[in-house]
């Protein structure tokens, strides 16, 4: 009977780690404007900030909401196999200081800006995509939407569609452009000089 009771005890344990981990983990919804409402956060500091307030601010939370591993190794295609595992883990650092800075240097500035969530649909992968808008006074909204992949640790993100167009996509066609042409350095080098000019804008 004391072993029964035990058991019991013990399966429902079980039950109530299992019960709060799947209600401690956040949704593909959560996760988007989780990470935009500290980039509004940090628009509304954006001046006192400076650049590097900014970067330090948004660090984590770009890192926490985006696949950045993921994303450096989509954005070189086929050509990641060819790379050395040092230069695999190079460009996977300068590529995560690369997203930092363009978020730290594209919003920089507050004037009433908010993001409105539009919808959500699952893709054919297991993948889910976050509409939304960010709406700007006096101008026409802008339309971000969010591709999203889960992950052990969560759903991030892994690519985003501006208008229409994709930031994976560009980046896709300029890296692997370089690397073919001029090679791995060419490419790191590339990367560094527009982290330097997001810094000094």
């Amino acid at each position: 009977m004391l072993r029964k009771i035990l058991l019991g005890i013990g399966f429902l344990a079980l039950l109530c780690v299992s019960s709060a981990g799947i209600a401690g983990e956040m949704t593909a919804r959560q996760v988007v404007e989780g990470f935009q409402n500290e980039l509004l956060d940090v628009m509304k500091q954006g001046k006192a900030l400076g650049f590097q307030g900014r970067y330090e601010k948004l660090d984590v939370a770009v890192k926490k909401s985006h696949d950045l591993p993921k994303i450096a190794r989509i954005v070189v295609g086929k050509q990641w196999e060819e790379l050395a595992p040092e230069q695999q883990s190079k460009l996977e650092e300068v590529f995560s200081k690369l997203s930092v800075s363009a978020y730290a240097h594209n919003f920089k500035d507050y004037s009433g800006e908010s993001f409105n969530f539009v919808s959500e649909e699952e893709t054919g992968r297991g993948g889910v995509v976050i509409h939304t808008n960010l709406l700007i006074p006096g101008e026409k909204d802008v339309k971000f939407d969010y591709m999203m992949k889960k992950k052990d640790d969560g759903w991030q993100i892994i690519n985003i569609i501006a208008d229409g167009v994709s930031d994976l996509a560009l980046k896709r066609s300029d890296y692997t452009s370089v690397l073919s042409r001029e090679g791995f350095d060419a490419l790191i080098a590339k990367i560094n000089e527009k982290i330097d000019s997001y810094a000094k804008q």
